[in-house]
């Protein structure tokens, strides 16, 4: 099952704060969702565990994190691989960043996910929604964890 979705998100945080915060593999696996347990391997990869519940479906999902920013400090991509309860998801997303000239910044995002497995074999729709709560939950955590930094 290949699914996808985009968006933009504003973050009330200068472009050089965002970028920052981005780049720390910390910082992003501490935005997830339901986060059991991540373990930052370099500057650039991190292993998390996060609980998940679809249905019938609860367990743990162990996940491999990748961050991939691109010179200049205007793009940055993200290579998320990993899986758990006889499933696998692979996941591909980048984000265009804007500064926006007033102390906030944009994020165009867009990912891509492939699952495999007992949860791809679920309805769409359970799927796309549990799918659409976690990348809000996300974004509403970077948001508030990013602003929320001294300037």
């Amino acid at each position: 099952m290949e699914m996808q979705w985009e968006g933009k998100e504003e973050v009330a945080a200068s472009k050089e704060r965002l970028w920052a915060f981005i780049n720390d593999p910390a910082s992003v696996a501490n935005c997830m969702p339901d986060l059991v347990e991540a373990i930052v391997q370099d500057g650039s990869h991190v292993e998390a565990t996060v609980k998940v519940g679809l249905g019938p479906v609860k367990g743990n999902f162990k996940l491999k994190i990748e961050l991939l920013p691109e010179a200049g400090g205007s793009h940055m991509s993200m290579r998320i691989s990993g899986g758990g309860l006889g499933s696998v998801v692979d996941l591909v997303a980048g984000a265009d960043i804007t500064d926006n000239g007033n102390a906030t910044t944009t994020l165009d995002w867009s990912g891509s996910a492939e699952m495999r497995g007992q949860i791809a074999n679920m309805a769409g729709r359970v799927i796309d929604s549990q799918a659409r709560r976690v990348i809000n939950t996300t974004f509403a955590n970077v948001k508030a964890k990013c602003g929320s930094q001294s300037a």
